[in-house]
């Protein structure tokens, strides 16, 4: 049986924690699945102006906190990658996807999913009103968008 590629969009939130245990409890005891942590985020602009202009120096040093804070993501994904590791996944079937979003994080999971062929999504949804199913949400953007995958829903 072939590998089954599994995407699970992380992005820090408590939904998150859920979404990831769901994912050992699930996927953790079997041998042929594939699994990719991604995490999509804005990138940061450069500012190209004289230091000594103090608008400026406050907009590098906040861009300089940014920049850092991308850094821990980054290294915090990584510690996700290596705990799931600990809790039974095989250690090169477990990767992460750390890259800048183009448009709203909709579409670049949309696009993750749809350019590496991925057999289950599995995404958080938070709860709450009905209503909320019908709007704007990046849950219903994706799970209207991509056809013939399975997408796990985890609240």
């Amino acid at each position: 049986m072939d590998a089954q590629r599994i995407l699970l969009p992380y992005n820090f939130s408590q939904n998150d924690q859920k979404a990831l245990a769901f994912v050992i409890r699930t996927f953790g005891p079997l041998e042929n699945s594939e699994l990719t942590i991604f995490h999509a985020f804005t990138p940061i602009s450069e500012i190209e102006a004289s230091d000594h202009q103090s608008a400026t120096a406050k907009l590098k040093r906040r861009l300089s906190y940014l920049t850092q804070e991308l850094t821990e993501r980054e290294m915090a994904l990584q510690e996700v990658r290596q705990y799931l590791i600990s809790k039974g996944f095989h250690r090169d079937k477990v990767r992460y996807i750390f890259k800048s979003r183009k448009s709203e994080i909709s579409a670049a999971i949309i696009e993750q999913t749809k350019e590496e062929d991925y057999d289950v999504i599995v995404l958080n949804h938070k709860p709450g009103k009905v209503t909320r199913f019908f709007t704007g949400t990046v849950f219903s953007k994706v799970v209207t968008a991509l056809r013939d995958i399975t997408v796990c829903i985890v609240s």
